[in-house]
């Protein structure tokens, strides 16, 4: 099964109903507001100068709000429909931006020079199969004293069945997950195909840590956070504006956690 070629389909499905939906929320973007939060503001720091590679970017709107503070910089991600997306973005609001149709392990023949910054967030190890490999390319593309930072949803989360909220599955699950839906997590809005096949993977913290690590990078800082920046999860309620958390467990559990890495 070519699992980059199943996942690509269904992202490029999804994208029109992301555009559109509330949770994107397109037309405050194109009227100024940023999509990025405090976490990977704060972690990533003045970005203004930096040439900045911004991994698995679906369709451009945080490459582009960190564009805004300066950057120079360029996005990556697997569904074309989606880069198409960027680019128009790019190109109404008059915001200058690289963008590239690739899956991450294919950069190499897509991609040359190094970054000052590479960025990754929210959902986006669980489409990765090797996390061996995409360290490698992380540190491929990283200039000397580079800096590496992503932020993901806690893998903890995926242990639970988010029906009676219960722990199912084990943290440390392998192998490939097949899952079918024709709905998007946004908003519940419907996918012109029905029953989209796509594939995950599972990664705890010890193994995208270990893989950053063994590739030459060094560990600059390690967070975990009690809450989620999203409301992208069923029962969930909001604590303070913009932190969501389970209604069940409230800030007992982890969320979401953050990595920063240097190329020395």
């Amino acid at each position: 099964m070519n699992y980059f070629e199943l996942n690509k389909e269904s992202w490029n499905e999804f994208t029109p109903s992301h555009v559109d939906s509330d949770f994107y929320d397109v037309e405050s973007f194109k009227n100024g507001a940023s999509s990025l939060n405090h976490i990977e503001l704060e972690g990533l720091g003045d970005v203004s100068g930096k040439d900045l590679l911004h991994l698995q970017c679906h369709f451009g709107m945080d490459t582009l709000s960190l564009a805004r503070l300066g950057a120079n910089v360029t996005g990556v991600d697997l569904s074309d429909v989606a880069i198409q997306v960027a680019k128009d973005l790019s190109s109404e609001l008059n915001i200058p931006a690289n963008f590239i149709n690739s899956n991450v392990y294919d950069l190499d023949k897509h991609l040359d020079g190094a970054y000052d910054i590479i960025y990754t967030s929210y959902g986006v190890l669980n489409w990765l199969e090797d996390l061996d490999q995409w360290a490698q390319l992380v540190h491929r593309f990283l200039k000397p004293n580079g800096v590496f930072f992503i932020v993901e949803f806690h893998p903890f989360i995926y242990t639970l069945d988010h029906q009676d909220m219960k722990i199912k599955e084990s943290y440390f699950k392998t192998g490939p997950m097949e899952s079918i839906a024709d709905e998007s997590y946004t908003d519940g809005s419907k996918t012109e195909k029905k029953n989209l096949k796509y594939v995950e993977w599972n990664h705890s913290l010890s193994e995208a840590i270990s893989s950053l690590r063994n590739a030459g990078l060094q560990l600059e800082s390690f967070n975990e956070y009690p809450y989620q920046v999203y409301n992208c999860f069923d029962h969930m309620v909001e604590i303070e504006k913009g932190k969501w958390v389970f209604e069940k467990y409230g800030s007992k559990i982890p969320y979401l956690y953050s990595i920063k890495m240097i190329k020395n």
